[in-house]
Order: C-alpha cells, then sequence, then structure tokens
C-alpha cells in the first residue's frame, strides 16, 4: 500500500518521536490532541477512540494512560513497529484508511470517537480523502464525533472540500478551531474539525 505520505522522506520510527520528546524536554505540552479529545469525550460521556494514522502511538498512548479505550491504524508499519515497542498492549493496526477491507474486525466496530492528527487527511493520496472518511464514519457509534486537524496549503486539500466530503460521508460540522488548544479559526493555515455522525 502506499500513500502521500509513505512518498516522502519525513522522519520516520523513533526518529520521528524524536521532535516530540525535545518538545517535552523543553517543556511544551504535547498532548494538545489528548487534551482536546478528552474534553470532548467528558460532554459526550464516550469511551472509546480509534487513532486513525496514528504514527508512532503518541496521542493513542497518552489517551490510554488517560482511561480510554484505544485502537491505533496505520499504513507505515515503521511508525507501527515503535508504538508497539512502546504499548504492546495496546491494539495497533497495519491497514490502508482508504481500503474498506483495510479496517478489519481487529479495530472495534464502534467508537466514540475517531481522530485525524498529524496531517492525516492531506497524506492521503489525492482523489482518496472521501473513502477516507467513509470508511471511518462507518466504524462511529451514531452521533459520535471524528476530529481532524491539518495544515491548509494551496495545492492540498482545501476546509471546503473537506467539509464537502464530511457531509458526503454523513457528518454534521460542530466545531472548527485554528489549534487543538481551540484557538478560535481566522482563517489561518492549520484547522482542527469536529464533526458528528447522523443518527
Amino acid at each position: 500500500m502506499s500513500s502521500r505520505w509513505q512518498r516522502t522522506d519525513a522522519p520516520r520510527g523513533n526518529d520521528y518521536d524524536a521532535r516530540w520528546r525535545s518538545l517535552a524536554e523543553a517543556g511544551q505540552n504535547i498532548h494538545g490532541e489528548a487534551d482536546l479529545v478528552e474534553a470532548l469525550l467528558a460532554d459526550s460521556g464516550g469511551t472509546s477512540v480509534l487513532d486513525a494514522g496514528c504514527g508512532t502511538g503518541r496521542v493513542a498512548i497518552e489517551l490510554a494512560h488517560r482511561g480510554f479505550t484505544v485502537a491505533g491504524v496505520d499504513a507505515d508499519d515503521r511508525m507501527l513497529e515503535t508504538a508497539r515497542a512502546k504499548a504492546p498492549d495496546l491494539s495497533w493496526v497495519t491497514a490502508d484508511l482508504a481500503d474498506p477491507d483495510g479496517i478489519d474486525d481487529r479495530v472495534p466496530a464502534a467508537v466514540d470517537l475517531v481522530l485525524l492528527a498529524g496531517n492525516v487527511m492531506i497524506f492521503t493520496d489525492p482523489g482518496t480523502e472521501g473513502r477516507v472518511l467513509a470508511n471511518l464514519v462507518a466504524r462511529l457509534k451514531p452521533g459520535a464525533a471524528l476530529v481532524a486537524g491539518f495544515s491548509l496549503r494551496p495545492d492540498q486539500l482545501s476546509l471546503d472540500r473537506y467539509d464537502e466530503l464530511a457531509a458526503e460521508a454523513g457528518l454534521v460540522p460542530k466545531h472548527r478551531w485554528a489549534t487543538w488548544d481551540r484557538r478560535p479559526f481566522d482563517g489561518g493555515d492549520y484547522a482542527v474539525s469536529v464533526h458528528r455522525a447522523g443518527g
């Protein structure tokens, strides 16, 4: 399987994690995604999360430490090797998010929240974004949330197009922020969007 991410020369595995370790050592909060997920689930009473495009598991592992039931899915085995080494007790699944058969019964059939952090939506191949959303919506409980954060770049997925694809997948927009700590979105170069499944 291949994706735009896998064709980049971005750091993988432990090399990828080095940046986050450095930020944490400098005193920065590296758990903004987990903070937001925890707040959203506190409002709904949910307990289960699918971390789609989980990479080395930074967010999934933090959510598990906070008591949530978490499964991680990623197409990059090098990233998942690091995740498995850090947290062998969690569920880590190698799968292509755009493949309807890729996310199989190793992943919970219905969760309270699907998370797409780390620019997942702009690292999928152009033209597959709608399939990715449809496959993930199929894993949501009625009324559950799908949260995606990604950079806004002229040559990649726009927010307008993302919202169109989300609507086609049966999602309803609820919130949009500029950052994971919920700063207001004013048209900048990054957006965190929260949609909820109908039903």
